[in-house]
């Protein structure tokens, strides 16, 4: 998840720059455009100040979420601060699970520096993978491994991402919280969920299915081609079954492991919402309960599908607010409890991606002066 977990919720492939395996090939350098990105960072910016100007008072009060906030004790704070910790230190598990032999600080350094740079840069999501590929190759990862483990952390970001809100629903359908209504989101991402996974699975299952993926792929956007340049001569049975043959050893060993990490990420960011929410609320109260908490989380992780703001700042929020009020959460506790959220879940891990990348960069540094001749 920046998801959840801040990285881009599908790497794809193509944007990964090229894997050499020799320690001499330097990786290529992505070519940023400019004006593209500024655009873009301008729409977000924008649609950012619209929610938490416009939308999020109409669902929950900012008076009424300072309310609650002053009366949240330092035993709630305390308690906050270390699902804090517990959340950031999760983050480092991905590219552990996806490159053997990372260790954890170098896989933490990777997933935050990417974060940072997602999140904090207008348009900084292509920028933030060539990072972490520079990041892992200087980390003794060789091109492919490395571009499999991002490749393979952002696949299974999208698929934890997916899967939230389908188990969302059905745990507030057990627990008999909200009706029926919310049935249809849970539906949605299983659609997905299944149609991915299964388009997925097909690829990984042998060359020749993976050839017929691409070649159903080509059969899809032929009636694009003449629409979009970027589409004209475009062949999808290649990018496909070069996917395939870099990520098939990872997946067959590591797949696992990349599954219980994304979903220990996901958890307990969830779990620093709800403690938040019930320290507004006060564990003496009977308030919120955890399946009601739980479901908002979930289903509201679908805004990371909108890749109009980064991390979905304000889209996730509105909606999760929305879903704990109609759940029965007061307004002011609900705002009170999400913007704790995401302040906590948010601000720090700009500020740890910052520090590694000034530790990485001051590292690399250090490491080519040692190794460039002297100029004469």
């Amino acid at each position: 998840m920046t998801n959840e977990s801040g990285n881009p919720p599908a790497a794809n492939a193509a944007q990964v720059p090229p894997a050499p395996d020799t320690p001499t090939a330097a990786p290529a350098s992505p070519v940023l455009d400019k004006k593209k990105s500024i655009i873009l960072g301008l729409v977000g910016l924008a649609f950012i100040v619209l929610i938490f100007w416009k939308v999020i008072p109409q669902i929950g009060s900012y008076s009424e979420a300072a309310e609650s906030l002053s009366k949240m004790g330092t035993p709630a704070i305390v308690l906050i601060v270390i699902m804090v910790l517990i959340y950031l230190i999760a983050y480092g598990f991905p590219f552990m699970a996806a490159a053997p032999g990372l260790k954890f600080w170098r896989s933490e350094q990777t997933n935050q520096a990417a974060f940072a740079i997602s999140n904090g840069v207008p348009g900084g999501g292509a920028v933030g993978l060539a990072v972490q590929f520079g990041m892992l190759t200087s980390f003794k990862i060789s091109g492919t491994s490395a571009t499999a483990a991002i490749t393979a952390v952002g696949l299974w970001s999208t698929f934890v991402t997916l899967f939230f809100p389908i188990l969302g629903v059905a745990v507030i359908a057990l627990a008999g919280v909200g009706g029926t209504s919310h049935a249809v989101t849970g539906i949605i991402g299983l659609v997905l969920l299944v149609f991915i996974v299964t388009a997925f699975v097909l690829v990984m299952r042998s060359e020749k299915l993976a050839v017929k993926v691409g070649q159903i792929g080509n059969k899809l956007i032929n009636p694009l081609r003449n629409r979009f340049k970027s589409l004209h001569d475009l062949d999808l049975v290649k990018p496909v079954t070069k996917f395939r043959q870099d990520m098939y050893d990872l997946l067959r060993k590591r797949w696992a492991l990349l599954t219980v990490a994304q979903i220990v990420v996901s958890f307990t960011q969830f779990l620093i919402l709800y403690v938040a929410l019930r320290g507004v609320e006060g564990w003496d109260a009977a308030g919120t309960s955890f399946a009601a908490a739980f479901g908002a989380f979930s289903i509201s992780q679908l805004g990371l599908m909108i890749p109009i703001t980064p991390g979905g700042l304000g889209t996730v929020d509105a909606a999760m607010i929305a879903l704990l009020v109609s759940f029965g959460t007061a307004s002011g506790d609900a705002t009170a409890a999400d913007l704790v959220w995401r302040a906590s879940s948010f601000i720090p891990q700009i500020a740890i991606g910052v520090i590694a990348l000034l530790l990485w960069y001051r590292k690399a540094g250090q490491s080519l002066a040692r190794v460039t001749p002297a100029s004469k």
